[in-house]
């Protein structure tokens, strides 16, 4: 027991031990520094300053941009950027979306899935089915009221709808027609004849809303415009644009081709539908 204490005493008064550093001028021996230390002052100082040296050296790498140069760590910018693609990756999505929706809606009515005869069926039912007014409990008074706003809004809507100013249509190829547009044979298009390669323009501005291949009709792009009027083009060599591109009016889209199992030369069969109405592409646009 007497030798264990003898032992701290030891360390402690080694650990407490006073030593003097002196700082001295060689060539005269005069004393320049001095300072007074202990072993013990020796390791408190020395983990004070190395752990403010790893705390400031923390603070470094976390606060300025010196962390980016460490491997392991992403650029701050680079973050920025990759955040940004991703909400416009959202958004392209979404509008896809909706536009594959617009052409799976409008796709039935183009290849002939639904007869423009079954249409017409139906907006003539619409129009004139009658609606039992003794079913609805209707006072005299809320007749009249009734009448008094239809006579005022019916010619409201037909009379803004003609003042809208025409959508104008250019000829998407110049050539010669070799069979015009007949609805009791259901063709509904004009065939245009021309030598393979010809370029197909734009019969106005618009959007492709359908560009790629069919068994019957090969090479088909379409057109969605203003006004709910859609172009057709068929039977082409090539398509030079894609789905979702914008093209001007008279901006070449195609060449004249024969592709297709219903084709019987080079020529272009163009369509053009008003309200997914199938209309006379001659009475819109002069093809000499």
């Amino acid at each position: 027991m007497g030798n264990k204490n003898k032992k701290k005493g030891k360390l402690k008064q080694k650990l407490t031990d006073k030593y003097r550093l002196v700082v001295l001028n060689e060539d005269t021996f005069e004393e320049r520094f001095s300072l007074k230390l202990s072993r013990l002052n020796v390791f408190v100082f020395g983990g004070f300053f190395s752990i403010l040296l790893i705390a400031g050296t923390i603070l470094l790498i976390a606060f300025t941009p010196l962390k980016e140069y460490i491997p392991g760590y992403s650029s701050t910018s680079l973050k920025r950027k990759a955040a940004n693609l991703t909400f416009e990756a959202d958004s392209l999505k979404i509008k896809l979306s909706v536009l594959e929706n617009y052409t799976k809606a409008l796709k039935p009515v183009l290849t002939g899935e639904i007869e423009p005869e079954s249409i017409d069926s139906i907006q003539n039912e619409t129009r004139h089915r009658l609606i039992d007014e003794s079913a609805l409990s209707a006072t005299k008074e809320d007749s009249l009221f009734r009448e008094k706003v239809e006579s005022e809004t019916r010619f409201a809507i037909e009379q803004n709808a003609q003042s809208n100013v025409k959508i104008v249509f250019f000829a998407p190829l110049n050539g010669t027609i070799s069979q015009g547009f007949d609805a009791t044979s259901k063709h509904f298009a004009v065939d245009i004849t021309a030598k393979t390669g010809t370029p197909i323009k734009a019969t106005a501005d618009g959007t492709v809303i359908f560009s790629g291949w069919t068994t019957e009709t090969g090479y088909v792009i379409i057109l969605k415009h203003a006004k709910d009027y859609i172009s057709v083009y068929k039977h082409n060599g090539n398509l030079l644009k894609k789905q979702g591109d914008f093209v001007k009016s008279g901006e070449v889209i195609a060449s004249v081709g024969s592709t297709g199992e219903l084709t019987t030369g080079p020529h272009l069969h163009f369509e053009l539908w008003s309200g997914g109405y199938a209309v006379n592409p001659t009475n819109f646009i002069d093809f000499k």
